[in-house]
């Protein structure tokens, strides 16, 4: 029992710190409203049980074991949240059309799984920090405790990023009556993803 509330805290503590997801899903909303916010952050729920997987079946320490790897790997998400955020700024008739949001929100959730599934610093943080939490002499095999762990630490992540939705989506809700302020919303949103592309590319293991 001390193990899981040790788990339970830690868990909801790395939650509440703001990180690269919470701005993502932001960016999303103020880039497209609340749908794509919330189907953003499905996408990166989704994207998260890859790693979550992986990390069960041991496949992770790959990252570890073949660091080019790594490397290649974070510079294609990277350079995927780029194209993303630069999209964004040549989407110029994007708040003149507003028949096409919903296309816009399903495509924020079809690229957010890739996003999510692009990115292997989520990938090193389950393969470290799972295992602190597993019980070698419990009945449950560990792969089993892996995998229920991550799954709690991803539905965790997820919730917080929803918070983060719907307060852009507040924040945005108020600029509506002014195009221009969508406008300025787009690209404040596509600015986010350029910066989180940027800070993938640089920054170390």
């Amino acid at each position: 029992m001390e193990l899981y509330l040790a788990f339970a805290i830690t868990t909801a503590t790395f939650a509440l710190i703001p990180g690269p997801a919470m701005l993502y899903a932001a960016a999303r909303t103020l880039a497209g409203g609340r749908r794509a916010g919330l189907l953003a952050s499905l996408g990166l729920h989704l994207g998260g049980y890859v790693h979550v997987i992986a990390a069960a079946a041991g496949l992770a320490l790959l990252f570890h074991a073949v660091p080019p790897l790594f490397t290649a790997m974070k510079l294609a998400g990277a350079a995927y949240l780029v194209w993303l955020g630069l999209s964004l700024f040549r989407d110029r008739d994007n708040t003149k059309r507003p028949e096409l949001a919903p296309l816009s929100a399903e495509r924020a959730f079809a690229q957010s799984i890739v996003v999510e599934v692009l990115n292997p610093k989520t990938a090193i943080f389950f393969l470290a920090f799972l295992p602190q939490f597993v019980d070698a002499s419990a009945s449950l095999p560990v792969w089993a405790q892996l995998f229920l762990l991550g799954t709690i630490v991803n539905l965790t992540f997820s919730a917080v990023d929803i918070v983060c939705v719907f307060f852009a989506s507040a924040v945005m809700s108020k600029l509506q009556r002014s195009q221009r302020s969508q406008r300025v919303m787009q690209r404040i949103g596509g600015s986010i993803l350029v910066g989180l592309g940027a800070r993938l590319a640089f920054q170390d293991r």
